[in-house]
């Protein structure tokens, strides 16, 4: 088996996008100028969220943070009743 062709196809379900950009300076696969990548600095406008957006996503994660909270709190109470009701008894 040719050995560009082994390592030219794509394993199963791997559409070929980029998700994090591996060329680090240091590296031993290192290559100061990859045209085929967008550049590193910037920012794009479709990037950017809308107020309703952000406050969405507050408003979820308070509400994360409330449920973990009361969870943690629950937990402690019961923990405590257990001890007195049952353990110290």
């Amino acid at each position: 088996m040719n050995k560009q062709y082994k390592h030219s196809r794509l394993p199963e379900g791997d559409d070929g996008r980029t998700i994090a950009n591996m060329n680090v300076e240091g590296m031993p696969w290192y290559r100061p100028e990859r045209p085929d990548l967008p550049p590193a600095t910037g920012s794009n406008s479709k990037d950017e969220l809308t107020k309703k957006q952000v406050r969405m996503y507050t408003a979820s994660a308070l509400k994360a943070a409330l449920l973990v909270a009361s969870v943690m709190s629950i937990g402690l109470v019961l923990f405590v009743a257990f001890c007195v009701f049952v353990w110290f008894r």
